[in-house]
């Protein structure tokens, strides 16, 4: 999991002095980045209490200051929550089992009212699979069995297939994108749910497995994961470009309906197959093997 003052230092060095106007007169710089002193004097605090923050011996800072340092270190309005995120944390964090995770029957109603025209899959979290319509399975891992997310112990974790499933690799043609996305989503997840054990488990799990993992987490990207494109190389249909939007679930904020549409005409047939295939009654044998 990450501090607030880890946050805070990965985006004071990566702020230059000539981004924000502030004159260093040809001294020479020991930091690649802002100082601690002069960041708390743009932000309007005092080095001291800046350096306490930064160093996690400060009490919770107000929104005021929280927003001032954001603004100092430019950050979006996704990495401005995750500073809050960060600094509503205690010291020190245990962790704890979370509960376990089963869909909404609204959004499974949902799912369900898509049929299998529409690719689309429910996810955690964690970025597990809750559930999936056929083409949505199809689409993105048809060499795992239909029937995975039903339990717990056997649901697909996207996160953990980007990174150590190589047949999920080889289906994403523009995958060091996406795989920079899903590090950067699970690194806002983690300042939103600081005591789940299984998220520090999988973080951990793939900081150790996959050395391009443990090189983004590095980066201190955070981001959310909302809408964009994934190109596919399919072992069935071939090439398709398909658009990926995600709809939040009011009953179930933690969890994520995600949608698949054609981005061109190809596309749109390579999707017609999977549904027509997907629905022969052999099906899912052929799935499961």
């Amino acid at each position: 999991m990450e501090s607030l003052g880890a946050f805070l230092k990965s985006r004071r060095d990566r702020i230059t002095p000539a981004e924000i106007g502030l004159r260093t007169y040809g001294t020479a710089r020991r930091v690649p980045g802002l100082r601690r002193e002069e960041l708390a004097q743009l932000a309007g605090v005092s080095a001291g209490y800046y350096t306490r923050l930064e160093q996690g011996q400060a009490d919770t800072a107000s929104e005021q200051v929280l927003n001032a340092l954001a603004r100092v270190l430019q950050l979006d309005e996704i990495e401005t929550s995750h500073l809050h995120n960060l600094a509503r944390q205690p010291c020190n964090p245990g962790l704890s089992e979370p509960p376990q995770e089963a869909p909404h029957p609204r959004v499974l109603a949902l799912l369900e009212s898509l049929d299998d025209a529409t690719p689309a899959i429910v996810l955690g979290r964690r970025g597990d699979v809750l559930a999936w319509n056929r083409t949505g399975h199809a689409l993105i891992a048809e060499h795992l069995a239909f029937d995975a997310p039903q339990e717990s112990a056997r649901r697909p974790s996207i996160p953990r297939m980007f990174f150590v499933d190589p047949l999920t690799r080889d289906l994403h043609r523009n995958w060091d994108e996406l795989a920079r996305v899903h590090v950067a989503y699970l690194r806002l997840t983690a300042g939103r749910f600081p005591t789940d054990a299984r998220l520090a488990e999988l973080i951990g799990e793939l900081t150790m497995r996959s050395d391009e993992f443990a090189t983004m987490w590095a980066t201190g990207e955070v981001a959310d994961c909302t809408v964009g494109d994934m190109h596919l190389e399919h072992p069935t249909v071939g090439a398709a470009s398909v658009a990926y939007q995600v709809w939040l679930q009011p009953d179930s904020p933690d969890h994520r309906l995600e949608i698949y549409t054609p981005n061109d005409t190809s596309s749109a047939d390579a999707l017609r197959v999977l549904t027509h295939q997907d629905s022969m009654p052999d099906s899912t044998a052929i799935r499961q093997h």
